[in-house]
């Protein structure tokens, strides 16, 4: 058996391509193929079938893309109500040499899903390892929420995970996310496998009794994404065909487009390339930065006109090939970063600053600065700035509702190490905060080793 974890670390996603007498299976294909293409031909293998442990809720599925790139014959997980022919459902297996992928049902996360039995028969009758999707992670359990009440989701995933226990404490463990994912909680670890065993001694979710898992699973569950029907809808009724090319836009045609329609700019670039100069309201979202995908999905909307600003065409491709694994599919031109074409051409420019861990510190103590933190929840309780205010990422879809007040003072933005906040104070900026500016190099954490108190609790 020829086997392969493939990760996709902005969104924290693991597939898998599994191979075995010159066939290959290929489970949970991000959107961008690529790789299991150039994986296939560098190891003579075909791809005879793609399938997915579920409908997917964080990214886009490369299924599709996949199948009509190779020939492959796709599958999705059995839905309950509406099984198509395709489908593949429970105690089912694919089979590739003398390799077997066996169905097993466990719902919970998703009604559809399933996690894949591998048997190879080479070394035994046994299973090896199982392919868990999104039921039991390394270190955690898959949110319950997607669909139903989360009580209801957590007390099937009580008894989904049985399945999984029983098959032994040998049989190794191999999710669709690890850590950075949000389809996990606190606990989902940056490992990219475990076992049965290691999981059952050292989870303590799956040694309580149902009323017990259902309240401790729930009351970790983070704020569901706004886009997340989008792209189950997507993944769920198949080939839409997908977004197309990105086109080029030169200085001239870019500077016609700030003008006269209602655009997005997203620029691309690193936040220090981004203060010295950019479009007057671009957001900064660097493509070198984790979560790209995930922040993207919290604040653009799937009909939102995009145009990517970056330096040079594989810069803009991969902040495009970004946006499209979350459905963000309207992305409708990319325009290199130049400031001289731009104001050659009468494009609206403007400059953006930042302040140290050390710079913010003293600003503070003189009272000198307004200080407003987009650190999640959890972050937030843990400790922060008294007076400060508390505005996570996930707000600032609906900036207009943010009521920061307007004071007279600069406003500082600061999460834990920078990248939040450059996105963040972008797009205060964009709102109309015009005296704002970025914490970078470090957070709100760093600023008690500077003598600033930081408080716990709500």
């Amino acid at each position: 058996m020829f086997f392969r974890q493939i990760l996709y670390r902005d969104l924290g996603c693991a597939s898998y391509f599994i191979a075995c007498g010159g066939e290959a299976v290929v489970v949970d294909p991000r959107w961008d193929i690529d790789e299991y293409l150039e994986l296939a031909r560098a190891e003579r293998f075909r791809i005879a079938h793609v399938l997915d442990t579920h409908d997917h809720a964080d990214h886009v599925s490369g299924r599709d893309r996949l199948v009509r790139a190779t020939g492959a014959q796709g599958h999705r997980a059995a839905r309950p109500a509406d099984r198509q022919e395709a489908d593949i459902g429970p105690g089912e297996e694919i089979v590739i040499g003398n390799v077997r992928l066996r169905a097993l049902a466990v719902p919970g996360h998703r009604p559809e899903h399933l996690a894949f039995v591998v048997i190879d028969g080479v070394r035994g009758a046994d299973p090896w390892m199982v392919l868990t999707g999104d039921s039991l992670l390394v270190g955690d359990l898959a949110r319950p929420d997607l669909v139903e009440d989360a009580g209801a989701g957590a007390a099937t995933l009580h008894g989904s995970l049985q399945q999984l226990l029983d098959l032994g404490d040998h049989v190794e463990v191999w999710p669709a996310h690890i850590g950075g994912s949000l389809c996990g909680g606190a606990g989902l670890s940056g490992k990219a496998s475990s076992t049965i065993g290691y999981e059952r001694a050292h989870n303590p979710l799956l040694r309580m009794d149902e009323s017990e898992f259902v309240e401790n699973l729930v009351s970790g569950i983070a704020v569901r994404p706004p886009n997340i029907q989008r792209i189950v809808g997507l993944n769920r009724d198949g080939d839409h065909g997908g977004p197309g090319e990105v086109p080029q836009l030169g200085a001239e045609a870019l500077s016609e487009l700030v003008e006269g329609a209602a655009v997005t700019m997203l620029d691309a670039r690193p936040p220090d390339a981004f203060d010295a100069g950019h479009i007057s309201g671009a957001i900064n979202l660097p493509v070198g930065s984790p979560g790209v995908g995930t922040r993207a999905g919290w604040v653009l909307g799937a009909d939102q006109p995009i145009l990517v600003v970056a330096e040079g065409e594989a810069m803009a491709a991969r902040m495009a090939s970004l946006l499209h694994a979350v459905g963000l599919w309207n992305t409708i031109a990319w325009s290199e970063a130049d400031l001289a074409a731009w104001s050659s051409h009468g494009a609206p420019i403007t400059q953006a600053g930042s302040v140290d861990v050390d710079q913010l510190a003293e600003a503070l103590r003189q009272d000198l600065m307004y200080l407003v933190d987009v650190r999640e929840d959890p972050e937030w309780v843990s400790g922060h700035v008294e007076g400060s205010h508390h505005v996570p990422l996930h707000c600032l879809r609906e900036i207009s509702s943010v009521g920061l007040p307007r004071n007279g003072k600069p406003t500082a933005v600061a999460c834990a190490a920078g990248i939040r906040a450059a996105f963040a104070a972008s797009l205060l900026r964009r709102a109309g905060f015009h005296d704002v500016v970025r914490v970078a190099g470090g957070g709100v954490p760093d600023l008690e080793g500077r003598g600033i108190e930081l408080t716990p609790g709500e």
